[in-house]
């Protein structure tokens, strides 16, 4: 894989999800600039395979196994992050789930997982990085790897899109409240993305990008701290005109899409 350079150099990044997939290709991108990352997920062998190759390239790595699951483990990562470096300059919060899902054929509890696993792991981390982020005098930078699911609800996606949404609207709150106190809030929307988790589900995935793409779309929004990033450019020009037109016209595309 070809690595980008980037920007972020020096600083204490914490990546939620990092044992493979996207949070795994995003540590890789950013080990060669001399950064020191912390790295977390539930399966052990797999993040220290990682953290290996982050400080073979040149970053200092910490590997925590957490379940972001749990609220004190998560709050325990945070506080390991400190004690180990001083400080979190940005998180990327990129956890979650988004299996294909037909609304007839789900059960309550299938809704209550999708959502824990969006949203609920989220809100795990913010709670302590928020407390953390504000003691620090200049703050720091929460991203959140949402999904342009959460912009719209997306038929087979429906408890995955809502779960997305609900955290959207939780990070624009926050980020206008605590733009004070120096916290920045980065929502990134990425299309269908290539990893190992989804590429079965047989769910219709136009304009997919590989993991290693969507790496260097998630550096470029930690540089950059939009608001919202949204990528790549025909999944966001295909929801944003969707969420344009008269709700009977963009109901049958969405049916049509999700019926190839």
């Amino acid at each position: 894989m070809t690595v980008t350079a980037t920007t972020i150099t020096g600083r204490t990044v914490l990546i939620v999800g990092a044992s493979s997939g996207i949070g795994a290709a995003v540590a890789r991108q950013l080990a060669p600039a001399g950064n020191r990352l912390v790295l977390t997920a539930r399966r052990a062998p797999e993040l220290a395979a990682v953290a290996q190759e982050v400080r073979a390239a040149g970053s200092a790595c910490l590997d925590i196994a957490a379940d972001a699951l749990d609220p004190d483990a998560a709050s325990g990562v945070v506080a390991a992050a400190v004690a180990e470096f001083g400080s979190v300059d940005i998180a990327l919060l990129n956890a979650g789930q988004g299996p294909d899902m037909s609304m007839d054929q789900v059960g309550t509890a299938d809704v209550a997982r999708i959502m824990a696993l969006n949203y609920d792991v989220v809100v795990n981390y913010l709670v302590p990085l928020i407390r953390q982020l504000g003691e620090q005098p200049d703050g720091g930078l929460i991203a959140h790897t949402n999904s342009l699911a959460g912009l719209m609800g997306i038929p087979r996606q429906g408890p995955y899109s809502a779960a997305k949404a609900a955290v959207r609207t939780l990070l624009d709150a926050a980020r206008v409240e605590l733009a004070p106190r120096g916290i920045r809030f980065t929502s990134i929307h990425p299309g269908f993305v290539g990893t190992d988790r989804v590429d079965g589900d047989g769910l219709p995935k136009p304009f997919q990008v590989s993991q290693e793409r969507a790496a260097r779309y998630l550096v470029r929004a930690l540089e950059r701290e939009p608001a919202q990033a949204c990528f790549p450019w025909q999944t966001t020009a295909l929801v944003r005109t969707l969420r344009a037109l008269p709700a009977p016209v963009s109901d049958r595309v969405l049916r049509l899409l999700a019926a190839r």
